[in-house]
């Protein structure tokens, strides 16, 4: 664009993500791909193969029996989960009926190879979605259903992991074996994985590190067994060359780094510990895993583990390291070792390192891989060696220490035959079940990181990612993937669905969400008139498929759930039990306006644009404020916990509400008192104690422009568990002809309609916010809340002029929130009476004077 002055721009650039893009794109042109012989259709051929196009057969066509159960298949399944050890772990997730209803329907559909199925459960919010989603992940798991869960985003893919994972760590055995069996992969960045540390342990990047460690051929896991072996058998043998190394260092004059790691596998990396404590646990049957000490074990390897990988990302060490490069060196003019101190060093050294990988392969190798007999072999040996580790003696002559450990037979004076007994025996058992451990697992010859991350992935049981990351899984030749699992299906756009849809050998899809909550999003209003938002789960709905609905919801008081159950879902929602108790009715506030579900009308103030294309109104950006710090109050006062939430439309408003509270809030860690501030889509599967909705618009016309999309509308209105309040503009709301309209009425009718300056300290911040944005008219109407409690009035005909300032939060004579004063001068007729210097009300004062 050019003037006749001088040029303001030439172009502009709008950057944009395509990964996702290309791949929806290479999806939907598979079948022309697969049947082109042009470059473009070898490209396709090449990264997604030629796909079973059976289960996308099934779901593309109009017919509601692909939803439907198999009769045979699903009673046979019933009676086999009812009478199955699984069943009674399902059984104590305590399902309702509904819950159990959709569960026995997609184990049934899993088992039946007489058709394809697609099953929907339609989760309204509160109803344990997550729930019912993690107890059917843990049934595949448990039954070795290879599976893949997908969702639309990071945050979503997290949540659902999470929740397998309680389930899972409750059940499994040796406290983390069959970890293995679950990989969640992603970008690291993306998913801020550093921030959720219980998910760290089946994290791919992660796993592959841990696993390199132990596959590394000189100083993994075979090399160490080989190393004890040896040095049980023939501990003298690798003395000797200890010794030739150090003479070989010690003689050469360029050091030959070759020498130090041959030295480094010799001496390890630990120091020698003399004077061991001897424990007595020769007399426990160590053919049975200590289980606490066991846990111990394992809690403290996988925290040194997570403390070592922030520590490499903290010196910005790249992954794949595959050889142990932390061993510390040695000084080269280190006194040489006694064959004593060489042997009880190398011996502790070699132990450590085996627990290490012991827990290491436990925790991250698949269960088809290393098998429980195998972990619990494992685990004997390393009781065995501790107990070794105790009878080793450390006070007697190098000589005489040889004899000892060399020949049991021999008896001398520095160990009592009794030890010496205990010395050989035990020696023994450490030698024949170490050498058995040689054959019972065969570890991959893998190298390099991206080897071992498709290991991975090729035999895990349960995979994690986003329904885009699926892209990768093409490529890695998964041919026995059984059932794909989609959460919060109704914000995946339908052609992105396809990524995840066109994997081989997918028998059944189970989709999980609800058309009623925010749909997928589309930034161009063209593309979504056409439809490109419509997620498969809401086309598949049109087609007449059969929803398992979750019909007993769990979060929100009734009086909160009233509303939403009428319009949303036509009365179909039943409150369970819990939130029907009296327990459930919270108060955090006095007054009738903060119960467990109010409209608070705020007819002052305006909706306007900030500095982009956002909408703010700075008066419901002071009584939400208000609210807020009266709840932290509160909180503080009364030692009570709860959580806050914030839910605007608009990114203006969210941001001024976070800089207001962030200049006047002073937040407690210790108080128990939480705050989040976030647009409505930032609220998808979020919950709080109160939630406060700011509506922002305000105007006679009544239009609200997109806040009166339903589903956005049902997501805000059902983040609550004990309070709901919702700030706006009643007016502009019941003349919006929208959801909104019907809910402000609703309120009205329910006696939960509130003005909000009948409250005296949301009347002090709305005055404050009229003055501070010049609004004077509305401050000085006659039927204003600043004269409303007034004990007098100036004539219509009288010339009143005025100046105010307003007091801030922070300042020395403000109240509690903030208060203006008002400063009056001027001339009035001479018949008007007024009061001397009367407050007008609390925290706001007026000085008249009568000017002659």
């Amino acid at each position: 664009m050019q003037t006749d002055e001088k040029p303001t721009f030439q172009f502009a650039v709008y950057l944009i993500n395509m990964t996702t893009n290309i791949r929806i794109w290479k999806a939907l042109s598979l079948e022309a791909g697969v049947q082109s012989k042009d470059i473009f259709g070898k490209a396709l051929n090449l990264e997604f193969g030629r796909r079973s196009m059976n289960i996308i057969d099934k779901v593309l066509q109009p017919d509601s029996n692909v939803g439907g159960d198999c009769a045979l298949c699903f009673t046979r399944e019933m009676y086999s989960v009812d009478v199955s050890t699984l069943g009674a772990t399902i059984r104590s997730f305590n399902l309702n009926e509904s819950q159990e209803e959709a569960f026995l329907s997609c184990i049934a559909a899993r088992e039946c190879h007489r058709k394809n199925t697609v099953k929907l459960i339609w989760g309204p919010p509160g109803t344990g979605k997550t729930k019912t989603v993690g107890s059917l992940l843990f049934a595949l798991l448990k039954r070795k259903c290879r599976t893949l869960t997908c969702a639309p985003t990071n945050v979503a893919v997290l949540e659902v992991t999470t929740r397998l994972l309680r389930l899972v760590m409750e059940s499994l055995e040796y406290h983390t074996y069959g970890l293995g069996d679950i990989v969640l992969y992603g970008n690291e960045e993306w998913m801020k994985i550093d921030a959720h540390d219980d998910l760290l342990d089946v994290f791919l990047d992660y796993r592959a590190d841990v696993l390199a460690e132990c596959f590394a051929p000189l100083s993994g896991w075979n090399h160490q067994l080989e190393l004890i072996i040896c040095l049980l058998e023939d501990p003298l043998k690798l003395y000797h060359e200890y010794l030739e190394l150090q003479d070989k260092r010690d003689g050469s004059k360029d050091y030959d780094e070759n020498l130090e790691e041959k030295e480094k596998e010799l001496l390890g990396n630990a120091n020698p510990q003399s004077n061991q404590k001897k424990e007595e646990i020769y007399s426990q049957n160590l053919k049975v895993p200590n289980q606490h000490a066991w846990k111990r074990i394992v809690a403290q390897t996988l925290r040194e583990n997570k403390n070592k990988v922030f520590s490499k990302k903290g010196n910005q060490l790249k992954h794949g390291k595959h050889e142990d490069k932390n061993l510390p060196l040695q000084d080269r003019k280190t006194m040489e070792l006694t064959f004593t101190d060489f042997l009880m060093q190398e011996f502790d050294s070699i132990r450590k390192r085996m627990t290490t990988f012991v827990v290491n392969m436990c925790t991250h190798l698949p269960t088809s891989v290393i098998s429980s007999k195998v972990v619990k072999k494992m685990i004997e040996s390393l009781d065995w060696l501790k107990h070794l580790a105790s009878l080793l003696p450390s006070d007697i002559s190098n000589e005489e220490f040889k004899k000892k450990f060399n020949s049991v037979e021999v008896y001398g004076n520095g160990v009592s035959c009794t030890e010496q007994s205990k010395l050989g025996t035990t020696r023994k058992e450490c030698l024949k079940i170490l050498k058995s451990l040689q054959g019972a697992l065969v570890l991959p010859d893998l190298f390099h990181d991206y080897e071992i991350k498709n290991f991975c992935l090729r035999r895990a049981l349960l995979l994690f990612c986003t329904a885009s990351s699926s892209a990768r899984l093409h490529s890695e030749a998964l041919n026995r993937l059984e059932m794909l699992v989609v959460d919060e299906a109704t914000q995946l756009k339908e052609c992105e669905s396809l990524i995840p849809l066109l994997l081989p050998c997918l028998r059944h899809v189970v989709l999980v969400g609800g058309e009623k909550q925010l749909p997928a999003l589309v930034k161009i209003e063209l593309s979504e008139k056409a439809g490109l938002g419509r997620s498969l789960f809401e086309r598949l709905v049109l087609l007449g498929h059969r929803k398992h609905l979750l019909h007993v919801q769990y979060r929100m008081h009734p009086l909160i759930s009233l509303f939403p159950n009428v319009e949303f879902y036509n009365k179909q929602l039943l409150d369970s039990e819990s939130v029907k108790e009296r327990s459930y009715k919270k108060r955090f506030l006095q007054g009738d306006m903060f119960s467990s579900y109010s409209f608070i009308n705020v007819s002052y103030g305006q909706d306007e644009f900030d500095d982009g294309f956002s909408r703010k109104n700075m008066v419901e950006v002071a009584v939400v404020t208000g609210i807020v710090l009266n709840l932290f109050k509160e909180s503080v006062a009364m030692k009570q916990r709860v959580s806050v939430g914030v839910i605007s439309p608009y990114k203006a408003q969210v941001f001024d509400i976070q800089e207001k509270l962030g200049k006047g809030f002073i937040g407690d860690a210790d108080s128990g008192f939480s705050l989040s501030i976030r647009s409505v889509d930032g609220f998808q599967g979020g919950k709080k104690d109160v939630i406060i909705i700011s509506r922002v618009r305000c105007n006679k016309m009544g239009s609200l422009g997109f806040l009166s999309n339903p589903q956005r509308t049902n997501i805000a209105l059902t983040r609550a568990r004990y309070c709901l309040w919702i700030v706006g503009d009643g007016e502009t709301l019941i003349n919006s002809g929208s959801v909104w309209e019907r809910l402000a009425i609703d309120a009205k009718t329910r006696g939960c309609f509130h003005n909000a300056d009948a409250n005296e300290r949301l009347a002090y911040a709305i005055t404050a916010a009229l003055v501070e944005l010049d609004q004077f008219a509305d401050v000085l109407n006659m039927d204003s809340l600043v004269f409303s409690k007034a004990r007098w009035k100036a004539p219509p005909n009288s010339k009143l002029g005025y100046s105010l300032y307003t007091h801030h939060p922070g300042d020395v004579d403000a109240g509690p929130i903030g208060s203006t004063s008002l400063s009056f001068s001027g001339t009035i007729s001479s018949s008007t009476t007024l009061s001397r210097n009367d407050d007008l009300s609390p925290g706001l004062s007026s000085s008249i004077g009568k000017v002659i």
